[in-house]
């Protein structure tokens, strides 16, 4: 589509958010929102879209005047043997639920669009890339860094929003940007649960009935262990007991470790934050979640 340089942007919520498939006719509509002297929020994601993601929309809303979201599902980031094929999709419903919500513009591009001449240029962020869920997923930090460098090159907002579901990647994402001198506040919003206590996430639609209620057991094992160690318990110990336990519900563990929430090192006891993530596979599902400590 075509932007008039007289259009407006009118910042009450309009009933259907503009679609947008190329770089270019997204980067005509911020620019017509610059010259207005709107502030530009954004928020990436891979679709499938559920309560938690409409909140990081809102959250984007309270702190600029124009949300962009993003879905977009990168195959940058899915190993051979991921459900790249099987991720969810679910365009319509998108743009349906994002209808009461302050969001103005989706960009919603094609894989060439967004790696025209394929993949030539890499961004990696060492350290934070290769532990947790890094470990388990080779390379997957590395496609998570790259598209959201690219599409916060796009958008180029003031502003972009993150859950704290993800920390790993929060962390990385704020790195990045740090590092490499973007002019962009990264946000982590809170992780919004199901009534059981379930994490929201796009792959719950992968567990049964029964699976789901045997997943709301991740937030209870967190629970526990940030309230053994705040109540002076051997660390150790209650890893090792909410592991044996999660084990006999039917987990497949990748980790539950404890680490400092500033830098995810190993070294937490000598932070005033500790974080405790957790990753597992039930069923088809792989599922995160995490619980921030004030020591």
């Amino acid at each position: 589509m075509g932007l008039s340089l007289h259009q407006s942007i009118p910042l009450k919520s309009e009933p259907t958010p503009i679609i947008f498939k190329t770089v270019k006719t997204l980067r005509q509509f911020v620019a017509l929102a610059r010259r207005q002297g709107k502030s530009i929020g954004f928020v990436p994601t891979m679709g499938n879209l559920h309560r938690g993601h409409l909140d990081l929309v809102d959250k984007a809303a309270e702190l600029a005047d124009v949300v962009v979201l993003s879905i977009f599902v990168n195959p940058m980031q899915f190993g051979p043997n991921e459900d790249f094929d099987a991720y969810p999709r679910s365009l319509q419903s998108d743009c349906s639920s994002l209808s009461n919500h302050p969001c103005k513009a989706i960009f919603v591009p094609t894989v060439r669009e967004i790696y025209p001449k394929g993949i030539n240029a890499e961004i990696d962020v060492p350290g934070l890339t290769t532990i947790l869920c890094g470990q388990h997923r080779p390379g997957h930090f590395k496609g998570v860094a790259t598209v959201v460098t690219k599409l916060i090159n796009i958008v180029q907002p003031d502003t972009v929003v993150f859950g704290n579901k993800d920390y790993q990647q929060l962390q990385v994402i704020r790195t990045l940007a740090t590092d490499l001198l973007m002019p962009v506040e990264v946000i982590g919003a809170d992780t919004v649960r199901e009534a059981n206590g379930l994490a929201m996430s796009s792959r719950n639609a992968y567990l049964t009935d029964a699976e789901h209620e045997i997943a709301s057991l991740l937030y209870k094992a967190l629970r526990i262990i940030a309230k053994g160690l705040l109540d002076g318990q051997n660390a150790n110990n209650i890893l090792k007991a909410q592991k044996d336990h999660l084990v006999r519900s039917g987990f497949i563990l990748d980790y539950l470790e404890l680490r400092d929430a500033k830098d995810l090192s190993k070294s937490y006891l000598e932070s005033d934050t500790a974080i405790v993530l957790v990753a597992a596979k039930l069923g088809r599902a792989r599922l995160i979640d995490n619980i921030i400590i004030q020591l």
